[in-house]
């Protein structure tokens, strides 16, 4: 989030815009930009607006919105920039996308804090909250804003740094080699951590290991003297150790179960919805709670310690400081559902899927207790861009689920239908091609005492599925009654 609060200078000085953005004025500036946008929709009064080109819209048709929304100036491109005089004060460029990148660098130079900088195959977006949290306790913290983690998120969340940040945290995606190394290239970080490498985007990959060349590009970008954080857990720790090696960083620090682990994870107790760790961390014995269930978000706790650490945090503080995390929405969130009967626990993992995503939260639901007379209820959707795997990877989910005693398992997509033709018929509960056509066969399903984890790849839509649950169970019970628990 942008942590700018009124008592702040503004972002930026408008004059100061027109070098690093290569612009040419029409019109009267306003003397300061408070914050920078590239969505009218959500744009607040003082921002600057970025008329970026995406996939299917053009920012440039949202520009006189923007305006009448309160934009204090807007960046479009020549093409467009006689079409826009008038509407307002413009900042007029050769590419709208590349002087958005150009202010992210300048932003980068005027900056002195500590930078942070993650990715991952999974856990990106939960790591970067959980160590903003951390950081927060020490300084004004700069961090990404959802999964702004591509090549428009990452200039994004540079440009919107306000010049007094004490540290700033960066998440950084990929699904293609080479993507990675420009967009740490901006961003320079002091510390940069890798939470795992898990077979994601295989369509695009020829190997696991290539997965992790990518995943690695993110150590070019450190500053010299920086840190490398990897999970030494993981078959491709000595290959990213070899391109930290490479890279600028002087000390490379590794976290896991693996004893030789300079962040030792001992034990990861989920109880509710937290998880009570126990660990050895650079040689000291320590204990603390993370405010979310899962042994995987205790995992990637050890590694943000170390990055907390490496940037000045004491260690036992940031560690009680993720007692107050607590898994966003789309990743782990849990919720209570109000039956007529009683009520169900629903844990939202509906973001986004992998295979190594989609085994930790069947982890999660295994190690649920249901209420009396509950079940454990699998909504699986299917997991995208695993190429000529994408069959067996589904079907092999089947051997987690019986292990971990999932109950019943409703699946949806094609992929998933190969996994409900696995299963025994003791667990099937229902197939379908789509979410809208699971909605209501989830929905009649659910009963008093149930735990339901509903899970899969964006395009599956899942969420529409959390959605229904969420619309058709709204809290009912007293006030009173419920205020320590999360509502739907």
């Amino acid at each position: 989030m942008n942590d700018v609060s009124p008592s702040l200078p503004p972002l930026w000085r408008a004059l100061a815009l027109v070098a690093p953005l290569e612009a040419r004025v029409s019109g009267v500036l306003p003397g300061a930009i408070t914050g920078i946008s590239i969505d009218s929709r959500s744009l607040v009064p003082g921002d600057l607006f970025f008329a970026i080109r995406g996939d299917n819209t053009d920012g440039h048709d949202y520009v006189t919105k923007a305006f009448a929304a309160g934009a204090g100036a807007a960046v479009v491109d020549e093409a467009h920039a006689d079409g826009l005089r008038g509407s307002g004060p413009l900042l007029i460029v050769q590419h709208v996308q590349g002087a958005l990148e150009r202010l992210g660098m300048a932003a980068r130079q005027r900056a002195t804090g500590r930078i942070a900088a993650i990715t991952g195959s999974v856990g990106k977006t939960s790591s970067k909250e959980a160590l903003a949290l951390m950081l927060r306790q020490a300084g004004q913290t700069h961090a990404a804003v959802a999964s702004f983690n591509n090549h428009w998120g990452v200039p994004l969340t540079l440009a919107r740094m306000p010049e007094s940040s004490r540290f700033g945290v960066f998440e950084i995606g990929m699904n293609h080699a080479g993507e990675i190394t420009p967009l740490v290239a901006m961003v320079r970080p002091h510390v940069a951590m890798i939470t795992t490498v898990a077979p994601v985007h295989l369509e695009h990959f020829a190997s696991v290991d290539d997965i992790a060349r990518a995943k690695g590009e993110i150590f070019s970008g450190l500053m010299p003297g920086g840190v490398a954080v990897i999970n030494c857990d993981i078959g491709q720790f000595e290959l990213l150790a070899g391109m930290a090696r490479q890279s600028p960083a002087r000390h490379i620090m590794s976290f896991g179960r693996d004893a030789s682990a300079d962040a030792r994870l001992l034990e990861a107790d989920v109880r509710g919805d937290a998880t009570h760790v126990k660990a050895r961390v650079l040689g000291q014995d320590i204990a603390f709670v993370v405010g979310a269930a899962g042994a995987h978000f205790a995992q990637n706790a050890l590694g943000l310690l170390l990055v907390a650490r490496a940037m000045g945090l004491d260690l036992h503080e940031a560690a009680a400081a993720l007692a107050a995390f607590g898994a966003p929405r789309g990743r782990g969130e849990v919720c209570v559902l109000h039956l007529a009967e009683g009520e169900a626990r629903l844990i939202d993992e509906s973001y986004n899927a992998n295979p190594a995503s989609m085994r930790a939260a069947l982890a999660v639901l295994g190690a649920a207790t249901p209420g009396a007379g509950g079940r454990r209820i699998a909504v699986l959707g299917d997991m995208l861009e695993l190429g000529e795997q994408s069959g067996l990877l589904h079907r092999g989910l089947a051997e987690d689920i019986e292990q971990l005693g999932i109950d019943q398992v409703f699946t949806v997509g094609r992929f998933m239908g190969e996994l409900h033709d696995t299963l025994p018929q003791s667990r099937r509960a229902a197939s379908a091609l789509t979410s809208v056509d699971m909605i209501a066969p989830v929905r009649d399903y659910v009963g008093p005492g149930d735990v339901i984890m509903v899970k899969g790849s964006n395009s599956s839509k899942m969420g529409l599925i959390v959605a229904a649950l969420r619309d058709a169970f709204a809290n009912r019970a007293p006030a009173e009654d419920i205020r320590d628990k999360k509502q739907c």
